[in-house]
């Protein structure tokens, strides 16, 4: 059973011309946001949720910060909205990929934070941890290096605040001070809600197998998606014994199913607005200690394979990027993506980007779920 997730940054996609602005990340003046128009983004956006977990498919949420490509920049608050909004649907998830927890001064808060929505939702939450874009590093005054290393102590402390119930308890490490940790409400599901972590290289996926986590993927494409997923499962096979179970594996795309394929192009087209948008310089993108330094080098050398920007539709589709066409094209491409990488258990599916309206983004749910779902199922890829 491949399990869908529908994935919105809840964008703001009413941009000046382009000679306006510098960046749409960290520097982009807020006056330029019409709160009317956010408004009513948000309605759709939230409907369209609504939607996706009436048809059974999963919510998923996450967070940036200073952007005008996510508005979503409180995401406890959206999934407490959302929980209620489908307590009647008691078998529709919410994912939050995620909590950028390396990037957050309080891990505790978190804790609280999630352990909240777990109850509102009735244990309905998987919490998604991720370490954080490099272009929310300068308005959060946080130093890119040893990212990573805080990032896993952050994980520590929110566990130990999940599963520590007879009175308040300490933590002293090397990021963070923590005195009578004592949550309240405690999670619903028990021992804590599943967790996901994201993964960007196989170096990465191995520690979130080791630690038995689903792990997930954005927008790697074929050779990408293969290397990271590799890495995962010879970790998780080298600490539990076992090959990684399906439901350990994550993928994120682009995705648009029209009647035709011609229609399910020009959908595409229009989710592209994240890539084409997606306006940076530099010392936001890759400040010095972010990345590893062969990422850096060709990040600086401009030959990261792996870089969407400039790329037309056409190539998008061909390097796995994008899923996009008719219900019979998009259901061969994805069959054609599992054949390389192997399979996986859950698709994230990013249905909805700039111009793209609720109606738009409600039709490719619906012919994905009813149409090309069911040619997946009972057919899995080569390992």
């Amino acid at each position: 059973m491949q399990q869908l997730w529908f994935f919105s940054e809840a964008a703001y996609p009413d941009l000046p011309p382009e000679s306006e602005y510098d960046s749409v990340r960290v520097t982009m003046p807020n006056r330029f946001l019409d709160p009317e128009k956010a408004a009513g983004w948000w309605d759709e956006y939230l409907e369209e949720w609504q939607a996706a977990a009436e048809l059974g498919i999963g919510i998923m949420l996450n967070e940036h910060h200073g952007t005008t490509t996510c508005m979503n920049s409180t995401v406890p608050i959206s999934a407490g909205i959302l929980a209620r909004l489908t307590r009647h649907l008691p078998d529709s998830r919410i994912l939050i990929l995620g909590n950028p927890i390396a990037n957050r001064r309080d891990p505790v808060r978190v804790a609280e934070e999630m352990a909240m929505i777990d109850v509102l939702s009735r244990g309905r939450l998987e919490v998604g941890f991720v370490r954080g874009v490099p272009y929310e590093l300068s308005a959060m005054n946080s130093n890119p290096v040893n990212m990573t290393e805080r990032f896993w102590e952050a994980h520590d402390v929110i566990k130990h605040a999940w599963t520590s119930h007879d009175g308040p308890v300490n933590w002293q490490g090397r990021f963070f001070e923590h005195r009578q940790i004592n949550i309240w409400p405690r999670p619903l599901q028990q021992p804590h809600p599943p967790i996901w972590i994201t993964a960007g290289s196989p170096g990465s996926a191995a520690k979130v197998g080791e630690h038995g986590y689903v792990t997930a993927t954005f927008l790697s494409g074929f050779e990408g998606t293969r290397k990271i997923f590799d890495g995962y499962r010879e970790a998780y096979e080298r600490t539990h014994g076992a090959p990684a179970p399906l439901d350990r594996l994550a993928y994120a795309a682009l995705v648009y199913t029209g009647e035709t394929d011609e229609e399910g192009f020009e959908g595409a087209r229009k989710l592209m607005w994240y890539i084409s948008a997606n306006k940076v310089p530099k010392q936001f993108a890759n400040p010095p200690g972010y990345m590893a330094p062969e990422i850096r080098a060709m990040a600086m050398t401009g030959t990261n394979p792996y870089a969407l920007a400039g790329a037309t539709l056409e190539q998008l589709i061909e390097r796995g990027v994008v899923f996009a066409g008719s219900p019979d094209t998009v259901a061969a491409q994805i069959r054609r993506f599992k054949d390389h990488v192997g399979d996986f258990g859950h698709l994230l599916i990013m249905g909805q980007a700039g111009f793209l309206r609720k109606d738009e983004t409600i039709d490719g749910l619906r012919r994905f779920k009813q149409e090309v779902l069911p040619q997946l199922e009972g057919a899995p890829a080569a390992a």
